[in-house]
């Protein structure tokens, strides 16, 4: 089951082995309504080449790195649809993750959620 991830639920500090992962892997744009996977530089370089973003590499750089143009390249993207992982996470608990809950910053853990979702 693949679901979206809401930044307010759950978010850290994604390291670049996953942030590359996840592009590579769960990429993709729309193109007149249709989801396209990140595979071609040319439309990454048709849509971003004016931030100097000319491939996949260079997003996957702005997003690690939270560069001067992150903005730009998560408006460019789609969500990425993760699957679910199989233990308690996301149950509608609003607690704070140190309180036990499900939302809150997960700092490093975050990237261990990203291995099992991926």
């Amino acid at each position: 089951m693949l679901q979206k991830v809401e930044p307010y639920v759950t978010y850290g500090y994604p390291n670049l082995k996953n942030v590359k992962e996840l592009v590579y892997k769960k990429g993709y744009t729309r193109i007149d309504k249709k989801a396209v996977p990140l595979t071609d530089n040319n439309i990454i370089e048709q849509a971003l080449g004016k931030y100097g973003i000319i491939c996949i590499e260079d997003i996957i750089h702005e997003i690690a790195n939270v560069g001067p143009h992150f903005k730009e390249v998560v408006l460019f993207m789609g969500h990425l649809m993760l699957s679910k992982p199989e233990d308690r996470l996301l149950r509608g608990k609003k607690q704070p993750y140190r309180e036990g809950g499900d939302a809150g910053n997960r700092e490093d853990e975050i990237n261990d959620l990203i291995n099992k979702m991926n």
